[in-house]
């Protein structure tokens, strides 16, 4: 293991099962020690002991606004711009909802190919409900800042391709959206506790992310909403939730939004989820995002080189440029699926996306040069040998 990732590395703090390199944190971060106590103190203490008490003795009702707080910290935001809460499908919806009215006379939403799924299905779900004339343009990754003009009302563009890897210029595509006029939405869902993030410098409204990936939140962890200070009082929540209410307990008949980052809450927080979050979080104390950078590049190159040294069918879809690319790393193979599952099956995890994508995630908190070699050499076996050659691996899982 060299300096780099010995800065930021932190496996004793993770449950990572024996036997296990574990490449997958880029879909689902494995589970952090202290989250393991945490939620038993939350459920038996808190929820157990406690009971409807806690929403003030144990302060769960700020707790959203405190964990954003949290990762404010990791993507460049101050303190009172980031609320948590819900899914980042929601997420998604109400800053494209809001963004949409802050350009009225506007109908584009410019987005790319690139972009995962659900930002576009809830786009185009917008688009039908506010039934306005709007439309969804979508673009190739390379073609979005040329394709920003006039008639774009907000970009909304995903910072790392889900697939590739593919990284976009953050500071450079939110300038050439404010010169056009344009509200720029950045989904970090790849982005927060991978690769360094500026949300202050780049000068965007709206940023939205998950938490169970690199932040390693767990199954279904709430999602995140930044709102750049200056709009924070003015900007409109599409989801009038009573949680975003100026005084919730109130219980006025008629909706007022909260003046601050809260207006961007919906419905009653996940307190366990949360909790597990909110001690996650604490394994970043004392890493500095760049250092975590420099390793996962480390990582990542090192792996690219020793999967195409050995194994040639493979073919790399992410960009050479390390610079290019988030914290993964993607190879074609035509029997993707089964090989993943082969590899799966012999202890390496990553995971597929369809078509034919092997995906693999570096994660310098628990990844070393000694995990990506042996890893390799696993994947060689699995190519060269043709173990993916297996009916049982080319069942084709609900999940991939």
């Amino acid at each position: 293991m060299t300096m780099k990732s010995g800065a930021v590395f932190r496996k004793e703090q993770f449950v990572i099962p024996s036997g296990v390199i574990y490449l997958d944190g880029n879909s689902l971060g494995p589970l952090p020690r202290i989250a393991s106590r945490r939620i038993t103190e939350v459920v038996e203490r808190e929820w157990g002991q406690a009971l409807i008490r806690a929403w003030n003795e144990c302060a769960w009702m700020e707790q959203p606004a405190r964990v954003g707080d949290l990762i404010a910290k990791l993507v460049g935001a101050p303190g009172g711009s980031i609320v948590m809460g819900d899914t980042l499908s929601i997420k998604v919806y109400q800053a494209l909802a809001s963004a949409l009215q802050m350009r009225p006379d506007r109908k584009i939403i410019l987005s790319d190919s690139g972009n995962f799924p659900t930002d576009l299905y809830m786009a185009q779900g917008l688009i039908e409900s506010l039934d306005k004339g709007h439309e969804l343009r979508i673009v190739a990754p390379e073609a979005v800042e040329r394709s920003i003009d006039e008639t774009v009302a907000a970009v909304m563009i995903t910072q790392v391709d889900y697939r590739t890897g593919r990284l976009h210029e953050m500071n450079r595509i939110t300038s050439a959206a404010h010169d056009a006029g344009a509200v720029m939405i950045w989904d970090l869902a790849h982005s927060a506790g991978a690769v360094p993030v500026q949300l202050t410098d780049s000068g965007c409204e709206f940023a939205v992310g998950c938490t169970y990936k690199y932040l390693n939140g767990g199954p279904g962890a709430p999602a995140f909403i930044y709102v750049r200070p200056d709009l924070v009082e003015t900007v409109r929540p599409a989801l009038a939730g009573w949680m975003g209410h100026d005084v919730p307990f109130a219980f006025d008949r008629d909706y007022r939004p909260a003046n601050s980052i809260e207006r961007m809450r919906v419905g009653t927080p996940p307190i366990i989820q949360l909790s597990a979050l909110e001690a996650a979080m604490q394994i970043w104390n004392g890493v500095d995002m760049g250092d975590v950078r420099a390793a996962s590049i480390e990582l990542s190159e090192r792996f690219i080189a020793e999967v195409e040294k050995r194994c040639p069918a493979l073919h790399l879809v992410s960009p050479r440029d390390p610079a290019a690319r988030g914290s993964q790393v993607s190879f074609r193979f035509e029997h993707g699926y089964a090989a993943m599952q082969a590899l799966i099956d012999r202890g390496v995890i990553g995971d597929f996306r369809a078509p034919d994508i092997m995906r693999f995630g570096f994660t310098p908190l628990y990844l070393d040069t000694g995990d990506i070699v042996t890893a390799a050499e696993v994947v060689e076996d699995v190519i060269l040998n043709r173990l993916w050659d297996n009916p049982r691996y080319k069942q084709v899982n609900s999940v991939t």
